[in-house]
């Protein structure tokens, strides 16, 4: 067997690292990782949004106050 063999298909080589021996293990890691990952990520995007909100709202002050007055509207008008 040729080195340019193993490069091409590196299943030839058998496991490099103990990660394929684990397997499971590192699954329920990675899944734990990827959840908090995915909840910063979430928290970033929240912040970011909220943060345009209210950069529209400075910006545009007529458009924000037309949408306060329809949500006053839709929280009257709403029945317990």
């Amino acid at each position: 067997m040729a080195d340019g063999e193993l490069r091409r298909n590196p299943a030839l080589s058998g496991p490099r690292d103990g990660r394929d021996a684990e397997g499971p293990v590192d699954d329920v890691e990675d899944a734990q990782e990827s959840d908090a990952a995915r909840r910063r990520r979430r928290a970033h995007f929240l912040r970011e949004l909220h943060e345009a909100k209210q950069l529209r709202d400075r910006v545009q002050p007529r458009r924000a106050r037309a949408a306060r007055m329809r949500q006053q509207m839709r929280m009257r008008t709403f029945r317990w």
